[in-house]
């Protein structure tokens, strides 16, 4: 038996005590509602601790939580929410019991680097972690018994400011764990439960914290307390870190020591699915299990393969871990010696046979090796992976390489405002909510009044603008900028103008000076008079991504730039929370990915259900998503082989389109400033893609695909 301990506050009113149950689930992440609780019991406050309920409810006062206790209009929202709540944590009525309730026993472990849920929760980075949370919450929302395995960073990814030239920042900011949504796992005896993993001659000890998210539990390992020498107190300090030893230790936690963690709780997962190839050691450790249980080498290795699903994420070198040999070898004796194999055998299970380069090992050819199953996030990509791997599987054709595709999707119930919830419940009812994949459901959309989807995407808008002058005017105070800049920065974009949106991480295969190619030709685009155009970007470059920081350095510059000062900005910080303004308030989405190095992208989906549009090159999901009268394709879908011609054809392109068709049709306005060709593409836009590119129906293909057929 294990327990959690609870959290405990300061006073809270008898009437309003569910508001503790609240802040420690993360379902109040997908439900405004619940969230509507806290910013209405004090707006401030709520901005101060940045959403987070937790910390909310440690620093609220307690008188104002006694005015809410006898505040009419607000009782009748707490009730409404925690009705909603009870239903939703204790119903038996969900798809998996309805669809597959004879596997109700059999448990789903997801492995991951990083969870990205809520901002109140900083364990991400980007699109795997934004994914993975995704994933968890459809989990809960369709009743699938799944947990999740992943790392608690002390400092997490790094918090980016720009300075006055437009250089990145990387700053750390350290997490305090008391004021998260999360509470340590402990024994029955009330002491905390540890998992040890030999590294090197010593032996590292890591916590079991547990973050609610719905129905679905989430177990993050942390190796920061006193019991651990203070060198290893840091394997768990920073996400993704460069440090190749700490990122090996890092793994080997996630991995290893993922697989003790679940065991030492009482829970045997009938199927391991590992997120990308961070966590591939969890095929060793559950191998040293079996093979000191009785089991043969070959026969643990079949069992192992037989219940491990593999899904990879990117086709870019960078993203497919390598560690040098040696390292390797260095701190797995004990797993040779377990399994009775020699050094060359084991780090053969992370060479390619065809290819081997005996100074590597490569994680995703351990995953690779050690999954019956594996899959890449896009039809594309699907095809994509199988010539990356042939290599592996050299006697085969390459359309015959055994890895598939489940096309990535989003939560939709997160990444839709409240604003589009409520358009939606007036004109298709609530049940939206659970009908995301009907695509004849869909069809309602078509009732909205062009006008109503206007003017809210227009509200939208606004708050997306308010947003980015609010930080714009915190950066510029915090770099010293004159009071006139600051002033201007008060009133800076158009609510009027086309806005476009660039944010993602700036890596160079992401192209995001694509657009800047032709300054002059864009000059003109920007600034004419009756129909102007402008730019918001966003997005962080790893730390040790020189290149990429290069390129913020370049946008920000142009930012700057008299000839495109006000009409391109680039806001710092790229987070969850700025992510959900952006999507949900500009006109169209730009993505430039150099095809088809775009795996898959989720950014795209989520300005769809706001009502935005998509304007991308046919890469990733955008490749299989992309109609004519949902959006608009860059280029051509064909892969080039000189970046050079690839570039130039993709930029004239993107300017022609432009000028062409997206800003006349965005223009074309009635006597009430509704442009009703562009309203139509946005209600077509989610018409044709809210059905296909959602969780739901992901999840729906992993357990058909992968999860039950692994279960057998």
């Amino acid at each position: 038996m294990i327990q959690t301990s609870d959290f405990h506050f300061p006073y809270i009113p008898e009437r309003l005590q569910r508001l503790s149950d609240l802040a420690v689930n993360l379902w109040f992440s997908w439900h405004t509602k619940a969230l509507g609780l806290f910013q209405y019991a004090d707006a401030v406050l709520w901005e101060d601790v940045y959403h987070n309920p937790v910390n909310f409810l440690h620093q609220i006062g307690a008188q104002r939580l006694e005015e809410l206790a006898k505040d009419q209009k607000y009782l009748d929202k707490y009730d409404t929410v925690i009705q909603a709540f009870d239903h939703y944590m204790n119903s038996s009525d969900t798809w998996f019991m309805a669809h597959h309730a004879d596997k109700a026993q059999k448990l789903i472990g997801y492995f991951s680097m990083e969870f990205g849920i809520h901002e109140c929760l900083p364990t991400y980075s980007g699109g795997l972690g934004i994914l993975a949370g995704d994933h968890l919450k459809s989990a809960s929302d369709l009743g699938i018994p799944l947990v999740g395995v992943g790392l608690l960073y002390r400092e997490s990814y790094f918090t980016q400011f720009l300075s006055p030239h437009g250089h990145q920042q990387s700053v750390y900011i350290s997490n305090d764990f008391a004021d998260m949504a999360i509470t340590p796992v402990k024994k029955d005896t009330g002491d905390i439960l540890l998992i040890h993993i030999q590294l090197d001659n010593q032996v590292v000890a890591a916590r079991i914290w547990k973050a609610q998210v719905g129905r679905v539990p989430l177990f993050l390992l942390d190796t920061d307390f006193p019991e651990n020498p203070v060198k290893d107190r840091t394997i768990t300090q920073r996400l993704y870190v460069a440090d190749r030893d700490q990122r090996l230790f890092q793994e080997m936690f996630l991995g290893i020591g993922g697989v003790k963690a679940l065991k030492s709780m009482g829970l045997e997962p009938a199927v391991y699915h590992m997120n990308e190839g961070h966590c591939a050691f969890l095929t060793t450790e559950r191998m040293c299990q079996e093979v000191s249980s009785g089991l043969s080498l070959e026969d643990a290795r079949e069992k192992i393969r037989a219940s491990t699903v593999f899904t990879t994420h990117t086709p870019v070198e960078a993203g497919n871990e390598v560690f040098a040999a040696g390292r390797i070898l260095k701190f797995f004796p004990s797993y040779c010696k377990t399994l009775g194999i020699c050094d060359d055998t084991f780090l053969k299970t992370g060479q390619s046979p065809s290819h081997p380069d005996p100074n590597a090992f490569n994680m995703t050819i351990l995953s690779l090796n050690m999954s019956a199953m594996a899959n890449g996030v896009s039809q594309l990509h699907g095809q994509v992976a199988r010539h990356m791997w042939h290599h592996l599987w050299p006697d085969l054709k390459e359309e015959e390489v055994p890895i598939g595709a489940i096309t990535n999707g989003i939560h939709t119930r997160t990444w839709m405002t409240s604003a589009m919830k409520d358009l939606l419940d007036t004109y298709m009812g609530s049940e939206w909510r659970y009908r995301f994949s009907n695509r004849d459901f869909w069809q309602k959309i078509w009732e909205i009044p062009d006008e109503n989807l206007w003017e809210i995407h227009r509200k939208l808008k606004k708050y997306l603008l308010d947003e980015v002058r609010k930080r714009l005017q915190d950066q510029l105070e915090r770099n010293g900028d004159p009071p006139e800049a600051i002033l201007e920065a008060k009133t800076i974009l158009d609510p009027n103008a086309l806005t476009i949106g660039f944010a993602r991480r700036f890596a160079q295969y992401k192209r995001p000076t694509l657009i800047l190619r032709d300054r002059e030709r864009l000059k003109k685009i920007l600034w004419q008079n009756d129909r102007p155009v402008q730019i918001i970007f966003a997005g962080k470059a790893h730390p040790a991504n020189q290149p990429g920081k290069s390129l913020i350095q370049e946008v920000f510059g142009e930012s700057r730039n008299p000839e495109f000062r006000g009409r391109i900005v680039f806001v710092e910080n790229y987070d969850i929370y700025l992510a959900r303004r952006l999507v949900s308030g500009v006109d169209l989405w730009l993505n430039t990915p150099r095809r088809p190095m775009e795996a898959s992208g989720t950014s795209g989906m989520k300005v769809v259900v706001n009502g935005g549009l998509n304007f991308s090159i046919r890469d990733g999901w955008w490749d299989e998503a992309f109609d004519d009268e949902a959006g608009w394709a860059i280029g051509e879908d064909k892969t080039y082989y000189h970046e050079v011609e690839q570039d130039e054809n993709d930029s004239r392109s993107l300017y022609q389109i432009l000028e062409n068709e997206i800003i006349p049709l965005y223009y074309n306005q009635d006597e009430n400033g509704v442009p009703a060709g562009w309203v139509k593409k946005m209600k077509s836009s989610m018409q044709r893609i809210i059905p296909q590119f959602n969780t739901d129906r992901m999840l729906m293909e992993y357990l058909e695909k992968m999860y039950i057929p692994s279960m057998r």
